[in-house]
């Protein structure tokens, strides 16, 4: 029912920014809870940030103070502001919806590439 579409990525130096954008297809966007999840190489998808239908919103102890998640109803996209990068914030990032009443992020985008050099 949901497409997503990551997009932003690419190879920063420690202590850059980077934004990163997800375009979602779907009526019912605006009813979504949206998150951003992280995958790095040989370790476990992690979770990063997430903001409700009413923009509450939970970030990982790694990233607090440093990412920002936002998203625009009427644009359908949901933002990662990611600041005073790390190398550990080097992965594939994923963008994920939940819809209302359900406990699970059953929607997922591709990913898109974050590489943060020393």
């Amino acid at each position: 029912q949901v497409q997503l579409v990551e997009s932003g990525g690419g190879l920063v130096q420690a202590g850059g920014s980077l934004r990163l954008s997800c375009a979602a297809s779907g009526r019912t966007f605006s009813s979504y809870d949206m998150g951003w999840f992280r995958q790095a190489p040989g370790k476990e998808r992690e979770f990063v940030a997430t903001i409700n239908w009413n923009n509450a919103t939970h970030y990982a102890d790694s990233v607090k103070g440093r990412f920002t998640i936002s998203r625009d109803n009427a644009k359908n996209t949901v933002s990662l502001q990611m600041n005073n990068l790390k190398p550990e914030d080097t992965a594939v990032y994923y963008c994920a919806a939940r819809r209302m009443f359900f406990s699970e992020f059953d929607y997922w985008g591709q990913g898109t590439q974050v590489t943060v050099s020393s």
